[in-house]
């Protein structure tokens, strides 16, 4: 019997898994992370997120704490966002609030507090590594529709050793089937899909953003200089969006090809105009020795894998050459690396085309 603290989020994965670890006579406690101080109407941080998770933590018989980390999310998760924002970057909160908060901060207060591992609901699996060697791998979810490996792919190490997915082998029917027989009131409960911090109720990101630093209006103008129109925020344009440039006329449909914020200025292209050879990755986590070689590649939290080659620049960062041209990777969204199921590394998009580093 090991001592585990499950991270409960007040959705129904998290109270499946510390279901799951209860029943198999594990002591669990439950704690859910205080994260976002301000208002929330969306993913895991409201307030009756939390209820939620103390009545899961009542019904499974097993106590339940709250841990303020308000802090450390506002300096790592919060603050970043915003200053991505501000330099025309796309950053990725869900995963560094992962890197920094559920596998350091919660893992630092575990090991405080005398736990043996820490769970958490996330639909992905924890695999020994096959070449022998020891140490262990983030693999895919048995559910490919809810996979949550991308966002995984900073923990590694003995961080990822001492971390639970209970739900990694099953889909989401199935949990929310368990959670059903088990007459969790999380049971139906719908998932999280937006960034916790940002309320749709209250102008959504546009005025998250501007309450927070200046937003600026900004030329749309095509590959070859003209003006096609504006925006009236170009800290809000992301590369490959398409919607709201209200520009039509010969040539559409138009994209988002690169975003310019202290030019204030969004160019727009055709589809074609939109693909790439290869993406720059800085940042680079690695599972274990830097890969090398043909690789699978996603961009996106549910987005497909692509076929590439891991060209190695340095420790840190790698230049990644497609298969086959795929659109651009907005500046700031995290590049995740596959050997099939199992996450070998990732990275942070810097760009594309150009002359290296």
């Amino acid at each position: 019997m090991s001592r585990i603290l499950v991270a409960m989020s007040g959705g129904v994965d998290s109270s499946v898994a510390a279901a799951v670890l209860a029943s198999e006579g594990h002591d669990v406690v439950g704690v859910t992370m205080k994260l976002w101080g301000g208002p929330s109407d969306t993913g895991c941080c409201s307030v009756s997120d939390v209820d939620d998770a103390r009545r899961v933590a009542q019904q499974l018989d097993i106590d339940h704490h709250v841990f303020n980390f308000g802090a450390e999310f506002d300096r790592h998760v919060v603050a970043p966002y915003v200053a991505d924002h501000a330099a025309g970057r796309t950053p990725n909160p869900c995963v560094e609030c992962n890197r920094h908060l559920k596998f350091d901060r919660l893992l630092r207060r575990a090991d405080a507090l005398g736990f043996d591992a820490v769970a958490t609901g996330h639909h992905a699996r924890r695999v020994d590594r096959a070449d022998g060697a020891g140490g262990v791998r983030i693999a895919r979810g048995a559910d490919r529709g809810k996979d949550q490996s991308y966002v995984l792919y900073p923990l590694h190490g003995e961080a990822l050793a001492r971390t639970l997915f209970p739900l990694g082998h099953l889909t989401k029917d199935d949990v929310r089937s368990l959670a059903a027989e088990l007459g969790l009131r999380t049971a139906a409960k719908p998932d999280s899909q937006d960034v916790c911090f940002i309320t749709r109720e209250k102008g959504g990101r546009g005025t998250f953003l501007g309450d927070r630093i200046p937003l600026r209006r900004g030329a749309i103008v095509d590959r070859e200089g003209a003006v096609l129109g504006s925006v009236d925020a170009v800290e809000l344009v992301t590369v490959g969006q398409r919607r709201g440039l209200d520009i039509g006329g010969p040539g559409g449909p138009h994209y988002v090809v690169d975003v310019d914020v202290p030019g204030a200025t969004v160019v727009v292209g055709s589809a074609e105009d939109l693909l790439a050879d290869e993406v720059r990755l800085e940042s680079m986590v690695w599972a274990g020795a830097p890969w090398s070689g043909p690789t699978l590649a996603q961009c996106s939290a549910h987005g497909r894998t692509q076929t590439a080659v891991v060209e190695a620049i340095g420790p840190d960062r790698v230049l990644l050459r497609w298969d086959e041209p795929q659109r651009r990777v907005a500046v700031g969204q995290s590049v995740v690396l596959y050997d099939g199921d199992v996450v070998v590394g990732g990275g942070i998009a810097t760009g594309a085309n150009g002359p290296p580093w």
